[in-house]
C-alpha cells in the first residue's frame, strides 16, 4: 500500500531528459475512446511543467513576484499513432535550445516503445505585461546543466 498518497505524482530527470508518466482517463477520450487530439498538448503542457518544478524552478512564485511567466509561442506537433483509455504512456521533454527569452523544447509521447507524438515547443519568458523579457539567470543556469547531462 503507498503510504504517500498525499503527495502528487512527479516526474523526473534521466539524464538530459525528463520523463512524466500518465494514463489515459475517460476524460480524456472521445466517443471512440480514442484520446482526443487536444488533449496532448495538456499532456505536453503537464510534462513542461513538472519539468521546471523538478528543475528547481519556482514558477508560481515568478508569477507571483512579478518576475514573469512562461507561454507558449509556437508549437509543432506530428500526431502518430492513438493513444486508448487506459493506456500507461510517457511524456520525454529535452531542452533544445535556451535562448534570450525563450527556449525550445522537444517532447515525445510514448507508449512503452511506441511513439504516439511529438512535438516542438518554443516557450517565450515574458514579463507581467505580456512583453518578452529575459529569463532569469540562474534559471538559464540550471537549463544548461541538464542539457550538459548525458542520457
Amino acid at each position: 500500500m503507498n503510504t504517500e498518497v498525499e503527495t502528487p505524482y512527479e516526474g523526473a530527470f534521466k539524464g538530459s531528459a525528463h520523463y512524466f508518466a500518465l494514463r489515459v482517463y475517460i476524460e480524456d477520450t472521445d466517443l471512440g475512446g480514442i484520446v482526443y487530439y487536444a488533449n496532448y498538448l495538456r499532456f505536453l503542457e503537464r510534462a513542461r511543467s513538472d519539468m521546471l518544478r523538478s528543475a528547481g524552478i519556482d514558477q508560481r512564485g515568478a508569477i507571483e513576484s512579478g518576475v514573469g511567466v512562461y507561454a507558449v509561442a509556437e508549437m509543432h506537433i506530428k500526431y502518430r499513432k492513438p493513444a486508448r483509455l487506459d493506456d500507461e504512456l510517457v511524456v520525454v521533454t529535452h531542452l533544445e535550445e535556451i535562448r534570450a527569452v525563450s527556449c525550445v523544447i522537444s517532447q515525445k509521447v510514448m507508449r512503452g516503445q511506441d511513439l504516439l507524438a511529438d512535438a516542438t515547443v518554443t516557450a517565450a519568458f515574458l514579463s507581467p505585461e505580456g512583453r518578452p523579457r529575459r529569463q532569469p539567470i540562474e534559471w538559464v543556469k540550471k537549463f544548461k546543466c541538464i542539457q550538459a547531462k548525458t542520457h
